[in-house]
């Protein structure tokens, strides 16, 4: 997670040091503790930096009770009441291994909008699983942009990994039940499914979705094992709306948030989390195949109230 933080220079004390700078510069705590006017000033930067409505109201009133309790006097204090309460809406849940399969292949759905990154991620999804050992194979269900699928070949020669596409125009549900049956054959470890990018919007392509998602399951007992929904992290609470609608045609179980790096908003791994209760789980931190890193709660928070760089 270290690399998050380093990635761009001129932010010398890092992306989450920068925020809680501009949070505590402006919140006046004295030795009663904390007034009204810094409460409220606290409250504007962590929805400027995407916290969401629900999770800063809640960060706001556990800084409210431990002021009452004598607990949230001076500066240092104040940083232990975010740090604690950040982390408790994150849980621990929100890092660790993705799930796998108890028996045959494990199988990743991977969704999402439009010029969000999914397409590359999936490739240093790939990339990762392969440098652990597994034996991936990467399923192109997009049918309709050529460019997209022959990139994502290209990716995955690259890596060594198998590659399954579909005919242009074709039916993705099919390319993802062909997928499956190769797998079988093969001994494929893990099978990630690349879907078309799709506003959220659009029902008649959350349809179709739903569709790739059924199939997957009849083919095999407890797939998709992880459907992850890809989201940019620099579009803010569009990332919650995104979510919600996606949820609403197959069980997102977890979040690849692309593009972390590039956002000094990060804020929004906290609201997703809180208005919804999906982990992040992957966090993409640069353009290469190697920035993809397992999302990693504790270090996040420590990384927010870092005080070095």
């Amino acid at each position: 997670m270290s690399r998050l933080f380093k990635t761009r220079p001129e932010r010398k004390k890092g992306i989450w040091r920068s925020l809680v700078d501009l949070a505590l510069t402006d919140v006046r705590v004295a030795a009663g503790g904390l007034d009204e006017a810094s409460l409220e000033a606290l409250e504007e930067t962590l929805l400027r930096a995407d916290f969401g409505v629900p999770a800063t109201m809640r960060l706001i009133d556990r800084a409210e009770r431990e002021l009452k309790r004598g607990k949230a006097r001076g500066q240092a204090m104040l940083v232990e009441t975010l740090k604690a309460e950040i982390a408790d809406i994150l849980g621990d849940e929100s890092g660790g291994e993705l799930v796998g399969a108890s028996s045959g292949p494990t199988v990743y759905l991977v969704v999402g909008v439009n010029g969000v990154g999914k397409t590359t991620s999936v490739a240093k999804l790939a990339h990762l699983l392969a440098a652990q050992g597994q034996r991936v194979m990467v399923a192109a269900a997009d049918t309709y942009r050529a460019g997209a699928v022959a990139q994502l070949e290209t990716w995955a020669t690259r890596i060594g990994v198998d590659f399954l596409k579909g005919q242009q125009g074709g039916d993705p549900a099919a390319v993802a039940f062909d997928a499956l049956e190769a797998a079988e054959s093969r001994g494929i470890d893990v099978v990630l499914i690349d879907t078309a990018g799709r506003l959220h919007t659009n029902r008649d392509l959350m349809q179709e979705l739903e569709k790739i998602d059924r199939v997957v399951r009849r083919r095999i007992e407890g797939a998709p094992h992880e459907t992850l929904l890809v989201l940019d992290a620099t579009v803010g609470q569009n990332a919650t709306r995104q979510l919600e609608a996606f949820k609403g045609a197959v069980d997102v179980s977890g979040i690849i948030l692309a593009k972390l790096d590039s956002s000094s908003r990060g804020g929004i791994v906290v609201a997703l989390r809180q208005e919804h209760g999906v982990p992040v789980k992957l966090v993409g931190t640069g353009e290469g195949l190697g920035d993809l890193s397992t999302f990693d709660p504790d270090a996040f928070v420590e990384a927010v109230f870092a005080s070095e760089p």
